[in-house]
C-alpha cells in the first residue's frame, strides 16, 4: 500500500510517501525555525499561516521526489491530534480535500503513535510488543506497545515535558532557539559531573520536570560569572537522561519487557542515546532508536503508522476534525 501523508501539528510543514509502513519513497519538510527564533518559541498564529503558505508546494515536491502522481497513491493520511489546533487544521483540511476529490481512504493518525512508528522506518524487523519512551518538547510518555494500534500508557509527565526542560534551560544559558539542539552541542565539550541536580520524586514511573527546571534556574542565578556553560549543559542533560532511563528501565522490569524503543525529538539527544545504549546493553535489553532524521516531526512517520491503522480498519470519515488534546 502506498500512502501519501501530511504532518502540520506544530511548526513543521511535512509530506511524505511511504510504502507498506516501512519504505520511504519521499519525504519533504519545511521548517519554520527562522520565523519563530526571534520569539524564542513557536507562535501558533504564525505557524498556521506558514503552513497555509507552503503546504501545496510541499505536496507537489513530495510527489515529484517519488516520481509518482496522485493516481499512484492508495490512501491519504494526516496527523489529526494532538497539536496546535490552527496548525493541525491546515494539514487536515488539505488531506480531506485530496481524499474527497479522489475518493481515496482518509486515515487519521495520532502524533504520538506516529513518533513510535518512526522506529519502523529504521528497523525493518521491529515488531510489537515493546516498551517505548516518547520524549519531546510537549510530551513525555512511557508506553507499552502491545500491537501496532494498541498502546497502554504506563507513565507520563505530571507537569513539564523533558524537551521543554531542555529548551528552557538552554534559553536561560542564552542559547538560540531551538534550545535543546544547541544545549546538546554545547555539552559535548563539558564535564557531566561538574554540577549535581535533584532527583524528582514521583510515584510509580511518572515524571516531573518542573523541579529540575527550577533547580537549573537557581544554579544559573547563583553561579553568575563563575558559570561554566559547557559543564552545566553536560551535567543537566545527564540528569535528564538518567531520569528518563531510570523510569523506563524500571517499567521494563515490571512488565518483563526485553525490548525498548525511543521516540520523539528528545531521543535525538546524544546523551540520552548513549546512556540508554549503555544501560540496555548491561541488562541485555534490545534497544531500537530511529535515525536522527526521523526523531523530529515529519510526515514519513505518519505514513508508517497510517499503514497499520488502515490494516486495522481505522479509516476516518469526512467529519474528521482536529483535536488539540487527545489521548493516544
Amino acid at each position: 500500500m502506498t500512502i501519501l501523508s501530511f504532518e502540520t501539528s506544530c511548526d513543521e510543514t511535512a509530506a511524505a510517501i511511504v510504502q507498506n509502513g516501512r519504505k520511504v519513497l519521499s519525504s519533504v519538510v519545511a521548517s519554520q525555525i527562522d520565523a519563530h527564533a526571534v520569539f524564542g518559541g513557536v507562535v501558533p498564529e504564525i505557524a498556521g499561516r506558514m503552513h497555509m503558505q507552503c503546504i501545496a508546494q510541499i505536496y507537489q515536491e513530495t510527489l515529484a521526489q517519488a516520481n509518482l502522481t496522485l493516481n499512484d497513491i492508495d490512501s491519504i493520511a494526516v496527523t489529526h491530534a494532538p497539536g496546535l489546533v490552527g496548525a493541525l487544521l491546515v494539514g487536515l483540511n488539505f488531506a480531506k480535500g485530496l481524499a474527497y476529490a479522489t475518493d481515496k481512504p482518509l486515515i487519521a493518525v495520532h502524533h504520538l503513535r506516529a513518533h513510535v512508528a518512526a522506529n519502523y522506518l529504521t528497523h525493518s524487523k521491529l515488531e510489537p510488543p515493546f516498551l517505548c519512551l516518547i520524549a519531546s518538547g510537549g510530551h513525555t510518555h512511557i508506553v507499552h506497545v502491545t500491537d501496532y494500534t494498541t498502546f497502554t500508557v504506563i507513565g507520563k509527565t505530571r507537569d513539564d515535558a523533558a524537551g521543554e526542560a531542555l529548551d528552557k534551560t538552554a534559553r536561560m544559558l542564552g542559547l538560540p532557539y531551538p534550545g535543546g539542539m544547541h544545549l546538546d552541542k554545547l555539552g559535548q565539550g563539558g564535564n557531566p559531573e561538574a554540577y549535581t541536580f535533584p532527583r524528582p520524586k514521583v510515584d510509580g514511573v511518572d515524571f516531573s520536570f518542573s523541579g529540575l527546571k527550577t533547580a537549573a534556574r537557581n544554579a544559573i542565578v547563583n553561579a553568575q560569572l563563575s558559570m561554566r556553560n559547557a559543564d552545566f549543559a553536560a551535567s543537566f542533560q545527564l540528569a535528564v537522561a538518567n531520569y528518563l532511563c531510570d523510569n523506563t528501565l524500571r517499567a521494563a522490569a515490571e512488565l518483563h519487557c526485553s525490548t525498548i524503543a525511543l521516540a520523539g525529538g528528545v531521543c535525538a539527544n546524544s546523551v540520552l542515546r548513549a546512556e540508554m545504549q549503555h544501560r540496555c546493553a548491561a541488562q541485555q535489553i534490545d534497544l531500537f532508536m530511529p535515525e536522527l532524521r526521523w526523531c523530529g516531526d515529519n510526515a514519513a512517520m505518519v505514513g508508517a503508522q497510517a499503514f497499520y491503522e488502515h490494516r486495522a480498519g481505522n479509516v476516518a470519515s469526512e467529519t474528521l476534525n482536529a483535536l488539540p488534546n487527545h489521548p493516544m
